[in-house]
């Protein structure tokens, strides 16, 4: 099969299309032709090893210390399934199925495997696969920690970052919810966040939140540069600061922050659940959420896919698309690499 592959981490350069062996199907698991996946800030972090402050050791173990441990990435797919295992009762082929891969990575190929009790569940009947596969990634990241807050009417939100994969989805989501929501971006972003539901935008380059009087019940870091004792006094009493971004030390003194706080401060995305997806498809089925979709490249253009994520000025989502079609490879592309058998 067609995969975009890096044998080394560096730069976009270093990711190329390749043939490589399809994932090993098991019994309990689901292959799906993926028609869509997206170019993350997570694919950046694993081929570039930038990774948040801290964490290089922590990182080594996810994603290789010398050279990458899973050579094929993507964390999110849009497709059909093509097989399912001996004991695969959720799905058939032929079904049409968003799916979140995690760590394990795997979306930047015409095939993916996950467990039918993963993250996976049935696209959304009003998207194609490329709106579709835009819920995924930040949908379900957003999701994840916006759960561990109480969400309602009158609830303040203010989520930093707005304008990104994740940010978006948490906008949505917590208009949705009945919050009162602000969004941190630049100004060239404010029409967009505030047409997702955004109540007011803050302009990162004129203003700074933390130095104004307006408190909040929940504050969303999505960028990785609010660290708690910047942000403590702008949470009000009990209130919580959910870090989708943090260096080591932020994550290890959460709990203590918590405990001596009174606020909730948590680095911890938990696990990745098909009833979040599930719950994103409804909403988009019902017109409560919407893609977000800033460009989008075919596989064979994966090392400029790369090279736009990189500039850190990505809009919601860079989907990536095509994995389907028969296309070129580079020369000699047939990877020999047994670590490319996913078994």
């Amino acid at each position: 099969m067609r995969a975009a592959v890096y044998r080394r981490f560096g730069g976009p350069e270093v990711v190329r299309v390749a043939e490589v062996s399809p994932p090993a199907l098991g019994r309990d698991d689901v292959l799906i032709r993926v028609h869509a996946s997206t170019v993350s800030a997570a694919d950046h972090r694993a081929r570039s090893r930038n990774v948040p402050r801290g964490l290089w050791l922590l990182a080594a173990v996810g994603i290789g210390a010398f050279r990458p441990r899973h050579r094929v990435l993507g964390m999110d797919v849009a497709g059909v399934v093509e097989a399912v295992g001996a004991g695969v009762t959720k799905f058939e082929p032929g079904d049409e199925v968003i799916a979140m891969l995690g760590g394990q990575f795997g979306g930047h190929a015409e095939y993916a495997r996950v467990p039918q009790d993963g993250a996976i569940t049935a696209k959304p009947r009003n998207m194609t696969f490329e709106e579709a596969v835009t819920l995924v990634f930040g949908g379900i990241t957003a999701r994840a920690f916006l759960n561990r807050v109480p969400l309602g009417p009158g609830t303040t939100v203010l989520v930093n970052g707005a304008s990104g994969a994740v940010g978006t989805a948490a906008v949505q989501l917590a208009k949705h919810a009945g919050a009162h929501v602000t969004g941190v971006c630049s100004a060239a972003n404010a029409e967009l966040v505030t047409s997702l539901g955004a109540d007011r935008v803050i302009d990162y380059a004129t203003a700074d939140f933390t130095g104004e009087a307006t408190t909040y019940d929940v504050v969303m870091d999505c960028v990785g540069n609010a660290e708690f004792e910047r942000v403590e006094g702008s949470l009000n009493p009990g209130g919580a600061l959910l870090l989708v971004i943090a260096d080591l030390r932020g994550a290890l003194l959460a709990s203590w922050r918590t405990r001596r706080s009174g606020k909730l401060v948590t680095a911890s995305v938990g696990s990745y659940r098909a009833d979040d997806l599930a719950h994103l498809v409804r909403l988009a089925e019902s017109g409560h959420y919407r893609a977000v979709i800033d460009r989008t490249f075919d596989l064979t253009d994966i090392a400029q896919a790369h090279s736009y994520v990189d500039t850190g000025r990505k809009k919601g989502n860079v989907v990536l698309s095509g994995l389907d079609r028969p296309g070129p490879t580079a020369a000699h592309a047939v990877d020999p690499d047994p670590s490319l058998v996913r078994d």
